[in-house]
């Protein structure tokens, strides 16, 4: 059990000069308010509070932020005010201590919705003062370090999200040895077989490694003697989970894993790291393709090391890390390292690019409405694994693995992305699909006729890059879909003998978005438009119900649509009561002149027609279905495939060809090919005009001698 003497041994240690008072206070004020509460390990509650201020004076942190680690259950689980805490612990504590009691009531459940909500609620926490986030995660590692007293099923839980979220929250900013910890402890929960075994190897490895590491220790330490290099060498074996990974990823037994030893060595310099890496290099073979150079491109949390894996002796892998004192400092310590509540320094423009990343989630977050993209986002960006290239110029850009051209071409500028139209790589051209590789080279080929698509969300990787591109989509089909809006409820409104623009004028429409929940008129057309609002439900707010039900049946409104002639429309195809709208043809199930058919709004895109039965719709019946008819006026030609099953024999392609050509249908396209049971089965694309037509066709190709089948094709 820690003492409230060993957080402040351990305060002056890396502060000799702290005044603690505060600390010693907040301990007295933590004693009282949690007396006679107990843990459920039986151990007073006390217990847990001075553990939490422990590991926050671990990570060297400052006087405020360990004060609150003591403080932080204050308000959550007693009767003490947040004003109380104000008054007695002044202005900077109480907003940390709120900041940690919002935190602790969020809970990661597997909705979507409330996921992503909860996300935000711990993003604006980190906003404020990103010291909350530390005395959270200060506060997770006691509880996973204790975590075996709870129920089986809650341990597996409170696990669960600890990986999915604090243990990378950890590793993101940059703190190793908390990650690492949170990591191991969430495993021996999960998989407690898995743990335990794999426990049991590595302790006994290290038994059997204690002298290969003081064997490859002495080694490196006398080499690097002998050209004037101080070193501190460490040996240890790398953490359980990290081992875990490995097996899983690479599909391999524990016996496989050959670099399980890994090696650190600490210089005073970075010209000294790279001297050191010769060395090293010299002195053992070194693997193809496990050299890493941290050190001058550091990870986005910090992180700077030389990474090499070497065969060492008696043939073993050892993977071998080579860093500066403060490089180490930073690899254990991350975001704590550069704390600008020390000692009153700022935390420095160096460091606050290197946090660039949680400012970019912190903006993206208020604009991302739709719960999927936001946590879409928050997984890049605490899952990266980084990619490297640079620029002509030669500026290194970091993206996360599988970034594309299109990735770094937002990255510049958003019109740059927008009009991104190729790119080069390494001087070659390369599609905008091109997965980046560490060390590319790019420039982006750009054009005024270029604009963003659709499917390009399908080939980026960043926040900020799908960010524009949903933005530049909508924005692109709002107009569409407001002109789209404003066609459909101009004709619907005058079935029912309304004015549209008259209904605009007096302010009535925009009282009815409103009441939607939408922002004007434009807003309510734009939804039509989308498919997502009928414009009936815009005229029962207009119309009362009774007089809808006696004057507009809607018998009664085919009635009077039938006495009209309608407009002719695009491909034959009549939209009741609406006119010049895009019309297209569902190529799920090709429809004819004659099928019985249903429309559909496509947001942005016109109407799709469909067959009345087609999958498609059967499984999208929604306000978006609305009623279409053939033109029986329209003369237009339809492509149709057909599909014929017939023997192999001599001529009887020639015969099917003529039959065609008989029934006065153009082939456009045909393939054939022989079955292994001397059968031939070719598709005939043609043109027809109705569906009595083809089915002239499919009458006339049966009677031909050695034909099995005639189908039409639907796709």
């Amino acid at each position: 059990m820690i003492r409230l003497n060993d957080i402040i041994d351990k305060i002056h240690a890396y502060n000799p000069d702290t005044d603690v008072d505060l600390i010693e206070k907040a301990y007295v004020f933590s004693a009282k308010i949690h007396q006679g509460q107990v843990r459920l390990s039986g151990e007073p509650y006390l217990i847990h509070p001075l553990e939490v201020a422990g590991i926050l004076a671990d990570l060297k942190l400052d006087v405020a932020t360990i004060a609150t680690g003591l403080l932080h259950d204050a308000v959550e689980d007693t009767f003490a005010t947040l004003e109380e805490i104000e008054e007695l612990f002044g202005k900077e504590i109480s907003p940390l201590v709120d900041g940690v009691t919002k935190i602790s009531k969020i809970t990661f459940g597997t909705h979507e919705e409330q996921q992503a909500e909860n996300f935000r609620k711990m993003l604006i926490a980190m906003a404020k003062d990103i010291r909350v986030i530390l005395i959270k995660l200060a506060d997770r590692l006691h509880n996973m370090r204790t975590l075996e007293y709870h129920s089986p099923k809650k341990q597996r839980e409170i696990a669960k999200e600890t990986l999915d979220i604090y243990a990378p929250l950890a590793n993101r900013l940059g703190i190793g040895w908390v990650r690492a910890e949170l990591e191991d402890l969430s495993l021996q929960f999960l998989e407690p077989e898995v743990y335990y075994d794999l426990m049991k190897k590595v302790v006994k490895r290290k038994k059997e490694g204690n002298a290969y590491i003081h064997e490859v220790k002495t080694i490196i330490s006398n080499r690097l003697a002998e050209y004037n290099l101080k070193d501190h060498v460490e040996g240890r074996l790398k953490h359980i989970y990290s081992i875990y990974q490995k097996m899983k990823k690479q599909n391999i037994e524990f016996d496989r894993v050959y670099d399980l030893i890994a090696f650190r060595i600490i210089l005073d310099s970075v010209q000294e790291c790279y001297e050191a890496l010769g060395i090293i290099h010299s002195l053992w073979k070194p693997v193809p393709g496990r050299f890493k150079d941290h050190v001058a491109m550091p990870k986005a949390n910090m992180y700077q090391s030389l990474h090499t894996t070497v065969i060492g002796p008696h043939g073993e892998r050892v993977e071998i890390q080579i860093r500066t004192g403060e490089m180490h400092r930073i690899a254990e310590e991350g975001i704590a390292s550069h704390w600008k509540y020390k000692e009153g320094k700022d935390i420095g423009e160096k460091t606050d690019r290197e946090f660039a990343w949680l400012r970019r989630l912190l903006e993206w977050q208020q604009d991302m409405k739709d719960p999927g993209e936001f946590l879409e986002s928050v997984r890049v960006d605490l899952f990266p694994e980084e990619v490297y290239v640079f620029t002509p110029k030669g500026e290194v850009k970091e993206f996360p693995r599988g970034a594309t051209p299109l990735d770094f071409a937002y990255s510049i500028h958003t019109d740059v992305g927008h009009k991104c139209s190729g790119a080069k790589v390494n001087g070659k051209i390369v599609p905008l699909k091109y997965e980046l590789k560490n060390g590319d080279t790019l420039e982006i080929i750009t054009s005024s006729n270029q604009h963003p698509s659709i499917d390009w969300l399908k080939i980026v990787k960043t926040s900020r890059a799908k960010a524009k591109i949903r933005h530049w989509v909508k924005t692109n089909q709002r107009e569409q879909s407001i002109s789209l809006g404003l066609e459909i409820c101009e004709k619907e409104f005058k079935k029912y003998k309304l004015n549209f623009s008259k209904h605009t004028k007096t302010g009535e429409l925009k009282v009815i978005a409103e009441e939607f929940g939408l922002h004007d008129v434009d807003d309510l057309l734009a939804e039509v438009g989308y498919g997502k609002l009928s414009v009936k439900q815009i005229i029962h707010r207009i119309i009362p119900k009774e007089r809808l039900d006696t004057e507009f049946t809607e018998e009664a409104i085919l009635q009077k649509v039938a006495k009209k002639a309608g407009k002719k429309d695009g491909g034959g195809v009549k939209i009741r009561g609406v006119e010049d709208i895009m019309v297209r043809f569902g190529k799920c199930c090709n429809p004819l002149p004659g099928d019985d058919i249903i429309g559909y709004i496509t947001r942005g895109r016109g109407v799709t027609v469909h067959l009345s039965n087609c999958p498609t719709i059967l499984h999208n019946v929604s306000e978006r279905t609305i009623d279409v008819e053939w033109d029986i006026e329209d003369k237009s030609m339809h492509l149709v495939r057909i599909r014929v099953v017939c023997v192999d024999k001599k001529g009887l392609l020639a015969a099917m060809s003529s039959s065609i050509a008989l029934s006065e249908a153009n082939i456009i396209n045909a393939q054939i090919h022989t079955t292994q049971e001397k059968k031939a089965v070719s598709i005939f694309e043609v043109e027809v005009s109705d569906l009595k037509h083809l089915q002239n066709i499919i009458n006339s190709m049966q009677n031909i001698k050695g034909v099995i089948n005639v189908e039409r094709l639907r796709t």
